[in-house]
């Protein structure tokens, strides 16, 4: 079992959400569509040879994204992840990927 917090920008939190859980993340016994999402505020510069959803390059931006956590068993990790570049509007999404010890889930 795989944990997955991804950062997302406000206008693209339920596409993302939508094409995890379409790719098997958010299961968790008898339940689907698990997830918990806060709302927060995200800061990066564009380097050169960036493609920016938002901003411009060389400068800071902030904008206001989701902290989007949900699990995800190992047999469809992959999936999700592709799942979740395909969705996500970023050229580069902020993500982690914590292997979760085998009580979990």
């Amino acid at each position: 079992m795989y944990k997955l917090c991804v950062y997302i920008p406000e206008s693209h939190v339920e596409p993302v959400k939508q094409a995890l859980f379409a790719a098997g993340a958010g299961r968790i016994g008898d339940y689907d569509s698990c997830c918990w999402q806060v709302k927060g505020t995200g800061q990066f510069r564009p380097l050169d040879g960036s493609q920016p959803f938002i901003g411009q390059t060389g400068q800071v931006e902030q904008v206001v994204e989701y902290r989007v956590e949900t699990v995800c068993e190992d047999s469809v990790v992959d999936d999700v992840l592709a799942a979740m570049r395909a969705a996500h509007p970023y050229e580069e999404p902020a993500f982690d990927l914590w292997k979760l010890d085998e009580r979990c889930g």
